[in-house]
């Protein structure tokens, strides 16, 4: 039966998450929203919907470590694994507002959420500010799109316009959103349920089924949305997703999680002392990899997709108390990230010489 209602909530999940992007996506094109503003909140928020439902059910019914691992599990999950596919698949572009505003803010998010954990809880107030901060930055988004002019607003929006035009229209695309909701949250408490009960029969720890199996289950929509605009050559959105949703998932998911919890979330030591930095290391490697062409090659996708196979890795070796773990840390700490971190500086001194 955990099985059945794990397969389940995670269809639920990724079919929830489709239909609310969908139908709010089309709803705000017709009334005139910048792509732009939609791109980085209806698209990358909609498809981070599956970690907002799956964290607030934890946080509500006293699963912190679900709750957290989530969050920082899908942040790690989204750069190193769905960047990495999708530049395998093609080489993803980056837009330079991406380098001046969205990856330094992610950087910083990623930062704030080791201060917050530091004395080893979310609290309410905690969350008020990350809400607080995500309403910032959509009005900040807002604001920076009016700056476009009418015309590109309209010959951007044509299409969003098109598919919601009409009364019928109308209907359909809110229905779309009433039954993705509904769907979210069917599926999130099945998702959550099996998954606990997976992690209490296998005597693995929450914190561990939280930062892969529920981290990887309910990135899948972000998964889908990026290698469908890697196949179809929107690169842009590849790499938009991703960066909007990391964002999204520490102000609105974590933010909300610390708010609806009957009382503070527990940050547990290894998750303040490891998995939390390495979200932090990186959020910070976008930066070179982002810069050097304004482009992610297949080779920095093999990479980016090499190290999350390693950090998984790490976790089940640990998880199982396994004979390897001190190679794998070994070889981690002083070979394959000294070398990563020497090859991309060298990268971005060269690109930085080559634009003089």
């Amino acid at each position: 039966m955990a099985l059945v209602l794990f397969v389940v909530g995670l269809v639920f999940l990724i079919i929830g998450a489709e239909a609310l992007v969908r139908g709010a996506s089309r709803m705000a094109g017709a009334m005139g929203i910048s792509p732009l503003v939609i791109g980085l909140t209806v698209v990358a928020f909609g498809t981070s919907s599956p970690e907002l439902a799956v964290s607030t059910k934890s946080a509500l019914v006293g699963q912190a470590d679900i709750a957290v691992g989530n969050v920082v599990g899908s942040n790690i999950f989204n750069v190193l694994f769905i960047l990495g596919v999708s530049a395998l698949i093609v080489p993803l572009v980056v837009a330079q507002k991406l380098l001046r505003l969205d990856v330094p803010l992610m950087i910083g998010l990623s930062v704030l959420t080791l201060v917050f954990a530091y004395d080893g809880q979310f609290s309410r107030l905690d969350g008020v500010i990350l809400l607080l901060g995500l309403v910032v930055y959509v009005a900040f988004l807002i604001y920076a799109s009016r700056q476009e002019s009418a015309a590109e607003r309209q010959e951007d929006a044509n299409a969003l316009v098109d598919s919601a035009a009409g009364g019928f229209g109308w209907l359909k695309n809110m229905a779309l959103v009433v039954v993705g909701l509904v769907l979210l949250v069917l599926g999130s408490r099945w998702f959550v349920d099996s998954a606990v009960a997976f992690a209490q029969y296998m005597g693995i720890s929450e914190m561990v089924i939280g930062l892969t199996i529920v981290a990887a289950g309910t990135s899948l929509p972000e998964v889908v949305t990026s290698i469908i605009a890697a196949l179809r050559g929107e690169r842009d959105i590849a790499v938009g997703n991703v960066v909007g949703s990391n964002i999204f998932n520490i102000m609105g998911v974590l933010g909300l999680a610390s708010l609806m919890a009957p009382a503070c979330i527990e940050i547990s030591a290894a998750v303040m002392h490891f998995d939390i930095p390495v979200m932090i290391v990186v959020a910070f490697a976008c930066l070179p990899i982002f810069f050097t062409g304004g482009a992610i090659s297949r080779g920095e996708g093999a990479v980016l997709l090499a190290y999350y196979v390693a950090y998984t890795a790490y976790l089940v070796l640990s998880a199982s108390r396994h004979d390897a773990l001190p190679i794998v840390s070994t070889a981690l700490m002083y070979f394959a990230i000294p070398l990563t971190a020497l090859t991309l500086a060298i990268i971005v001194w060269r690109e930085w010489r080559g634009r003089g």
